[in-house]
């Protein structure tokens, strides 16, 4: 018989991303984040490659993200609410965590499942974050997909990107409930 963990199961149930705009500061402390990192890197990880690792970008490094996603929109020619869009993660930004995928060299390991860890470990972050009791979301837009935003700002190689931004903070409103998706619509058992 396994040994069931229900609040465990419960919160995973109930879990809801806090929309990001909504996080205010205080955010955790870098003492505060250590074991939510600590839970992220826990992540499924084939072949123990560790694909992936962390930026943190602190409050101070906000208003310097939002003027480059501000010029690097402006240099794509994108319109002003796309403009707008691509500042208003760092205006409004109090901490994030950038999981960065970083592809490893393997003969056994393929590339898709070094993009599915990175994806894990984004996901572990956001549900430590929540469990820990702040409010978090992983949001991604265009600029976690711009080289030269990713390179300039966040000081990425050639073969890194951005898996997501998870930003965390306060949360300053209840987050609203979403619709959730059919499970007999999208199931199917296999028997035989």
């Amino acid at each position: 018989m396994p040994d069931p963990n229900p609040a465990a199961l419960d919160f995973l149930l109930s879990r809801r991303s806090r929309p990001a705009k909504t996080l205010r500061a205080p955010a955790p402390t870098r003492e505060a984040l250590q074991p939510l990192l600590q839970a992220a890197a826990r992540s499924p990880d084939h072949g123990k490659l560790e694909p992936w690792r962390f930026v943190v970008i602190e409050a101070g490094a906000m208003p310097r993200l939002a003027d480059l996603a501000e010029a690097r929109a402006r240099a794509l020619e994108l319109d002003e609410s796309d403009i707008a869009k691509a500042r208003a993660q760092f205006d409004q930004g109090v901490l994030a965590v950038a999981v960065i995928e970083v592809q490893k060299p393997s003969d056994k390991i393929p590339a898709i499942e070094q993009s599915y860890s990175a994806g894990a470990v984004c996901l572990a972050l956001l549900n430590a974050a929540l469990a820990s009791g702040w409010g978090a979301n992983w949001l991604s837009g265009r600029v976690s997909h711009d080289r030269t935003f990713c390179e300039t700002g966040l000081g990425l190689a050639p073969h890194e990107r951005v898996a997501g931004l998870i930003h965390i903070g306060t949360e300053t409103t209840a987050p609203p409930e979403r619709p959730r998706p059919d499970l007999d619509a999208i199931t199917e058992w296999v028997s035989r």
